[in-house]
């Protein structure tokens, strides 16, 4: 066999982002890449077909594809995960102060507030809308700039020298002029061409509308929303479509979870039981039962994907110096001794043998010890199913902020690790 490589791209991944403001959309594009390689969806409330095969389902913003085609039954897993930090529509959003139209929204996850400031805002997600006795979902995506958070002049500013924001009253945006309040889900509703009246719930969301691009004098970085984490989410896909193409004797699995900003504490987050209920209907499904499911997961590996800190120009003394990380450098290997990160050193070295049989170099990043670190979903991972964790990741700057930065190279570098780690060399 030989090494797995991609057709991953720094140009890919931007179209990636453009097309998918929310999770739901996450999971549509990714759907749409899978179903063009023979991916069918299955339907959690139905029976699942019984031969080999590649499959995926989707659970809200949330999906899991696999294959089974080969004979094994261990588990390769890459997980991710499809939210990203925004700004939220509230469920009253309509709202007047001093002459201005706005709308109520509500920070989501950690998100860098200051970065939404004087951006051109468009708004996505979906609505829960009646049809006859029952329900269907829209998705919505509205790419004009309807919205605007704006800053407070420096001349108003105490000191000149910034603002603090306060969540609750200085992320609100701007949709128009006048003292009478509109509705604005009257206005999504009509929009996506759906009766406003039969709209009973939404999830709806900002995204900021400059296009991702590929910069720098040499188009050496990429500039994008939400790299954190559909850089993952786009590797992924491209890994397990790599994978698939040239099987080794494993069931590779993508698996791409909501909410994992704010916890993963939901129906579809790493918490639920989304990954064990597919995982044990894959052995099921091959006339497995629960003894063999259990012998299986613990021959199981999961690489938990998330994106990365480079080492920031301005701010080195903000990293931990023996462990600089530069964009251009490769995958990342995230540990954490206080277990925010999941890896051990069996981790550790699967992961490090899927660089190197994909020809890509490793980059190995530790938290400075006098800061909090971040956690991904690899902690919730091992946990939740027992499987051994990894932690890793594409460098980036600026990680959480509206616009974000990573090394155009390192696209493919890490789709290649993810495509040889899911489909590893005998």
């Amino acid at each position: 066999m030989v090494p797995m490589s991609s057709l991953a791209s720094a140009a890919g991944l931007c179209n990636f982002v453009d097309v998918s403001p929310s999770p739901f959309h996450v999971c549509r594009t990714v759907a749409v890449q899978l179903e063009e390689v023979g991916f069918v969806r299955v339907d959690e409330t139905e029976a699942w077909p019984a031969e080999a095969g590649r499959y995926y389902l989707i659970r809200g913003g949330s999906l899991v594809a696999w294959s089974t085609e080969s004979s094994s039954a261990a588990f390769r897993i890459v997980g991710g995960h499809t939210d990203s930090p925004n700004l939220r529509v509230k469920q009253h959003p309509d709202l007047e102060s001093a002459g201005w139209q706005m709308v109520g929204l509500e920070p989501y996850g950690g998100a860098w507030l200051n970065s939404w400031l004087d951006r051109d805002l468009g708004v996505s997600g979906r609505l829960s809308v009646r049809d006859g006795n029952g329900l269907r979902e829209v998705l919505v995506k509205v790419d004009e700039p309807i919205l605007r958070v704006p800053q407070l002049a420096i001349h108003l500013s105490e000191d000149r020298k910034g603002v603090t924001l306060d969540p609750q009253r200085h992320v609100n945006a701007i949709w128009g002029v006048g003292n009478s309040p509109r509705s604005f889900i009257s206005f999504v509703a009509e929009r996506e061409g759906v009766d406003p009246s039969t709209v009973l719930g939404w999830e709806l969301m900002t995204h900021d509308l400059a296009p991702s691009a590929v910069v720098g004098a040499q188009s050496e970085l990429v500039s994008a929303p939400r790299l954190d984490n559909q850089g993952t989410c786009y590797a992924g896909t491209q890994a397990l479509i790599a994978a698939v193409q040239n099987p080794a004797d494993v069931t590779p699995v993508l698996a791409l979870f909501d909410h994992e900003e704010v916890g993963s504490m939901s129906d579809r987050g790493a918490f639920s039981d989304l990954l064990n209920t597919v995982l044990e209907r894959i052995v099921l499904g091959r006339g497995g039962g629960r003894e063999e499911f259990l012998r299986t997961m613990a021959g199981s590996i999961c690489a938990s994907g998330d994106m990365a800190h480079a080492t920031h120009p301005n701010y080195p003394d903000r990293h931990e110096p023996a462990h600089r990380i530069e964009l251009g450098g490769g995958p990342v290997l995230k540990v954490n001794q206080n277990l925010r990160y999941a890896t051990d050193s069996a981790g550790a070295g699967a992961f490090a043998l899927a660089c190197d049989q994909a020809g890509v170099p490793l980059q190995r990043y530790v938290h400075r010890a006098d800061l909090p670190c971040g956690s991904t979903i690899g902690p919730i991972t091992a946990s939740r199913t027992g499987l051994s964790t990894v932690d890793v990741g594409a460098a980036q700057l600026a990680m959480h902020s509206a616009r974000e930065l990573m090394g155009a190279s390192d696209v493919k570098a890490y789709a290649d690790a993810l495509a040889a780690f899911l489909a590893p060399l005998a």
